[in-house]
């Protein structure tokens, strides 16, 4: 089958296209044939080996996984012995293992049925990062002011409209280019970091976007207001946004504020919350950009290089 592969850690070109052997499901195992796959940084990550730590994991030396790829939409081609929750034909969306490829192998409790309303395409852009943004939202009072940063992404484009959706009053950060599309989403306001501060007092703070200091961003939450924080690009090469996440860890018991460090593996229960959100026109995905398999590694540049809004979807078929 065709594939996206990698041998070595490094920038976007150690990404090629080539032929590998379509994977055997085990009998735990679903077999996709993938007709569209999402860009999230988690690939970035794996193409770099960055944070340094994240390889104790990902391969020392190089990538455990040849292919790279997490986000998937497609048609169930066959199953393992003990699957009994999916059938081949089954069109599903979730997370699998290599799925920049024309066949991905994941795991039942991964996937969940495609939103009925959604393309492939338009359904590859969802798990990874509809799944984080639910669990950042979490609870919304309605009247509540939430402030998104990094709102005009893949995770920052869910999590405007889950607010939204609950009643809060949305204040998006986002760069001017983004300006447009997370207005569309339905924020009240938009702060363009590249020209303005951020100002204001929150009841929640979603931060997606760089890693901002904790103390700058306590300092706009409210006394008991809620902070989670959502990974966070930059920082050292040994351990990236991973200091600041331990941190909040550390200052939690000591504050009536409540902060959280946010990793959201994504589960069909959760897929299934964001497919009846989607059916029922509560959340979109903003497919911003979408390319064909053999231009991923250019895919993985455009997210790296922040320049393209919502979320990028490679097309498999």
């Amino acid at each position: 089958m065709k594939a996206i592969v990698q041998d070595e850690y490094g920038p976007p070109h150690t990404m090629s296209l080539g032929e590998v052997p379509i994977p055997v499901p085990g009998a735990g195992d679903v077999l996709i044939r993938v007709h569209a796959a999402g860009v999230d940084y988690g690939v970035w990550h794996v193409m770099t080996g960055l944070p340094l730590v994240g390889r104790l994991g990902l391969g020392l030396r190089r990538p455990r996984n040849r292919v790279p790829g997490m986000d998937a939409a497609g048609v169930v081609e066959s199953v393992g012995a003990n699957v009994t929750a999916l059938r081949p034909g089954d069109e599903v969306y979730g997370a699998a293992t290599g799925a920049y490829a024309q066949f991905a192998l994941a795991r039942p409790g991964r996937l969940a049925r495609k939103p009925a309303n959604l393309s492939f395409t338009e359904a590859a852009a969802v798990p990874v990062s509809g799944v984080t943004a639910l669990r950042a939202v979490g609870r919304i009072t309605a009247g509540e002011k939430v402030l998104v940063i990094g709102a005009g992404g893949g995770v920052g484009s869910f999590a405007t409209q889950l607010a939204v959706a609950g009643g809060a009053r949305v204040t998006a950060v986002c760069s001017t280019a983004k300006a447009g599309l997370v207005r569309s989403l339905g924020a009240q306001a938009v702060i363009d970091y590249t020209r303005e501060p951020l100002t204001g007092t929150y009841d929640v703070i979603i931060d997606i976007a760089g890693i901002r200091p904790l103390a700058l961003l306590r300092g706009l939450l409210a006394e008991r207001g809620r902070l989670v924080i959502v990974g966070g690009e930059g920082g050292g090469r040994w351990f990236g946004g991973l200091g600041r996440m331990l941190a909040v860890r550390l200052i939690t018991p000591f504050t009536r504020q409540r902060l959280d460090a946010l990793i959201a593996l994504t589960r069909t229960a959760d897929l299934n919350v964001l497919r009846d959100l989607i059916e029922a026109g509560a959340v979109r995905p903003a497919v911003g950009r979408t390319y064909c398999l053999a231009e991923a590694s250019t895919a993985v540049g455009d997210l790296a290089a922040g320049n393209a809004p919502g979320k990028l979807v490679i097309t498999v078929d």
